[in-house]
């Protein structure tokens, strides 16, 4: 896998691709591209998580919208102001080696926030996250990610107990929504982030 190759793709893609060798410098170039009065919304994310994003920007004294740190009756609200920020921090369930960016969702405000809303959309990556093809980043989604989530949130679901996709009906079904970008948006400033860790899931 060479990740010059993919930055390339990214890039004719349309995408502001970067990588970074580790999550100092990841940090070193989200400080220089937010500024000190800018709205921030995040998406659910295990890598944003495993970051410690959410914290660096609240002790900066930024508004930041994040459903996961809101009480239950406030996440919805939360969810919609998180649509109308400067700058939206999600990451991805996979991205291709040709430079497709593929997510599965439950709710699809990430996916939606991603595509359209926010002046800015930082999309952070880790190494783990690349896949060969698209078939290869559905698998991967299907076999990792979602069952991953699917135990952390403690859904009564098939793929939280086999670990495989069963394209199940189930009433707490998080696979609704399926994306796959294949551009950059002209009304919306995506950046790719990769970084040289194992991030999220």
């Amino acid at each position: 896998m060479s990740i010059d190759n993919l930055i390339k793709n990214l890039r004719i893609r349309r995408f502001k691709a970067e990588f970074f060798v580790d999550r100092d410098e990841l940090f070193k170039y989200i400080m220089k591209e937010t500024n000190e009065d800018e709205k921030i919304g995040f998406g659910g994310s295990k890598t944003l998580d495993d970051l410690g994003l959410y914290e660096k920007f609240i002790d900066q004294g930024k508004e930041v919208f994040w459903h996961w740190k809101a009480e239950p009756n406030e996440r919805l609200e939360v969810l919609k102001k998180a649509q109308h920020v400067d700058s939206y921090f999600s990451s991805t369930n996979a991205i291709t080696l040709d430079g497709r960016l593929v997510n599965i969702d439950g709710n699809a405000n990430r996916v939606a926030s991603m595509i359209f809303g926010p002046k800015k959309v930082f999309i952070i990556a880790g190494e783990n996250k690349i896949a060969n093809d698209l078939d290869s980043a559905l698998n991967r989604i299907k076999t990792i990610a979602c069952p991953q989530n699917a135990r952390r949130l403690e859904r009564n679901l098939p793929c939280a107990v086999t670990g495989q996709c069963t394209d199940c009906r189930s009433d707490e079904r998080m696979c609704n929504v399926t994306t796959i970008i294949e551009g950059n948006i002209p009304t919306t400033d995506i950046r790719i982030c990769i970084v040289g860790e194992n991030l999220g899931y």
